[in-house]
């Protein structure tokens, strides 16, 4: 099962030039972009670990790619993403996030059915990474 959050989710992989474009495209806008990653995909799961610092004021997409590059180093193995934050007054929220980096096998989801009063079920999505403790998921 693929991981579909952000923008281009239901693409294939962006290649790091085509990465390295839509990271100016966000410079040259103006917003600050930064990369976060995790080994908990779920979907309500939007407090992703940051990777070093945003970068506030930088004109070229070279040093997030960088940092990119270093991120996965070390967590190559994770979910990887871009995002790119808007701080003109009125907006202050992210415009952009996309995910950059996958692990080699991604496990997907199970779908719990509870019972409730008379017919009504309940959902739930549960990862079958979280079957593993964190940080030795995706090993």
């Amino acid at each position: 099962m693929r991981v579909t959050q952000g923008a281009f989710s239901f693409l294939p992989d962006l290649t790091d030039e085509q990465i390295r474009k839509q990271v100016q495209y966000c410079i040259d806008n103006g917003w600050a972009v930064s990369l976060e990653f995790t080994d908990d995909p779920h979907p309500r799961n939007t407090y992703w670990e940051m990777w070093g610092h945003p970068m506030f004021d930088n004109p070229d997409a070279a040093a997030l790619m960088y940092e990119l590059a270093e991120c996965r180093k070390v967590y190559g193995n994770y979910y990887i993403r871009v995002v790119a934050f808007d701080s003109t007054h009125g907006w202050e929220s992210v415009r952009l996030s996309f995910i950059v980096n996958r692990p080699k096998e991604e496990p997907g989801f199970r779908l719990s059915r509870m019972e409730m009063d008379g017919r009504n079920m309940r959902y739930t999505t549960t990862p079958y990474a979280t079957d593993v403790p964190e940080g030795k998921r995706y090993a």
